[in-house]
């Protein structure tokens, strides 16, 4: 009887290859939002296994909370506010359409209302270049430039967590945790260093180099991995 390689495992989703979320402290996004502009206190900071960055608690006026990756320059107990009219202070959300130009921001909304999709990992932030009449010109830290409808809202300020990339890791199970907690394939061994019943390049007796690495478009799933179904093949004369 044939056995499933990882890569049919995986697809599948069973327990095993599912991210540990019933362990995360929750979701990381901005309140649902009218025009009105709503003041919060930063009630605790939270370290969460499925977020680089940490996590401030924020209790608002009207009694919800919500958890948002935390800036720098901020501490427990802080008031910060949400909302239309707010001051450009760090931790503070606002419409883009009230930011100035020049101002670092994160946790930057894709659509209006969406909570937060860019920029939300530890030490990083993007940067308000310029406005038009209906979208605003925001630099990402990848460099690249994106065109973001001045409805949306982000948090003023930078990540905190910055550091985290300085502290090796050191260890190979330091490292096991930390991609196990985000379901990050890690480690990767290749073909032909797995056992023969793990995939169809491996085996303890040799590498094979000279095994036949194409495979056919109407192969079953297992059995297809390598070169798959290329125009040509080895090296050009």
């Amino acid at each position: 009887m044939g056995k499933r390689i990882a890569q049919q495992a995986r697809g599948k989703g069973g327990p095993a290859w599912r991210a540990r979320s019933f362990a995360y402290a929750g979701q990381s996004r901005l309140r649902s939002e009218t025009q009105q502009l709503i003041t919060g206190q930063i009630t605790n900071f939270i370290k969460s296994a499925g977020h680089s960055a940490p996590l401030m608690e924020v209790k608002y006026q009207d009694g919800q909370t919500a958890l948002l990756p935390a800036p720098e320059h901020v501490r427990q107990g802080n008031q910060i506010t949400s909302g239309k009219g707010g001051e450009a202070l760090p931790g503070n959300a606002l419409y883009l359409s009230d930011i100035p130009e020049g101002t670092p921001i994160y946790n930057i909304e894709k659509q209006p209302g969406d909570g937060g999709k860019f920029c939300k990992t530890g030490g990083s932030t993007a940067r308000l270049l310029s406005k038009t009449e209906t979208h605003a010109t925001i630099k990402l830290p990848s460099k690249k430039e994106k065109q973001i409808n001045l409805k949306c809202r982000a948090i003023i300020g930078v990540i905190a967590g910055g550091g985290r990339l300085e502290k090796p890791l050191l260890k190979a199970g330091v490292r096991h945790h930390k991609k196990r907690s985000m379901n990050k394939n890690w480690p990767k061994p290749r073909a032909a260093a797995q056992n023969a019943v793990d995939h169809p390049y491996g085996n303890k007796r040799t590498s094979r180099k000279a095994k036949q690495k194409s495979t056919n478009k109407f192969a079953p799933p297992g059995r297809k991995v390598g070169k798959l179904w290329p125009r040509r093949t080895g090296r050009k004369k």
